[in-house]
């Protein structure tokens, strides 16, 4: 049987440079990628660290897609992001203005705090218990 191993996911954005300076400029992710494709569609990729997921930021390119920017997951948390340090981390959303929903908080598998994205998409980022492992 074939081995699968998820590498990049689509976050439908309403503009790449405004994602690009949030995403890059306040959250710290990489720039893997950035080819224009054509006059309106460009291949635009970031990641938080050196493995796992990548983000392909997606333009929304119609009316029906700009409904979903920020309401990927119809308000649950869509994405999960670990760190080794949830309170410096805290302190560094805060100094960028970055909105902290809930938390950080204490819970079996480690210290959690959920925060939003410049569109409202909700993210949980967590510091592993030392006890815990994960994927």
């Amino acid at each position: 049987m074939a081995v699968y191993s998820l590498f990049q996911i689509a976050l439908v954005v309403r503009d790449y440079d405004e994602a690009l300076a949030f995403y890059v400029g306040k959250l710290g992710f990489t720039l893997i990628e950035d080819t224009v494709m054509s006059e309106t569609k460009r291949w635009v990729v970031v990641s938080p660290g050196k493995n796992g997921c990548q983000l392909l930021l997606a333009k929304a390119a119609n009316e029906l897609q700009l409904t979903r920017v920020g309401d990927q997951t119809g308000g649950r948390v869509f994405l999960f992001m670990h760190t080794d340090d949830i309170k410096s981390d805290e302190a560094r959303l805060r100094n960028e203005g970055i909105r902290i929903v809930r938390g950080p908080v204490s819970e079996p598998y480690g210290e959690v705090l959920v925060f939003e994205d410049l569109y409202g998409n909700l993210w949980d980022l967590i510091e592993p218990a030392k006890d815990r492992k994960f994927g």
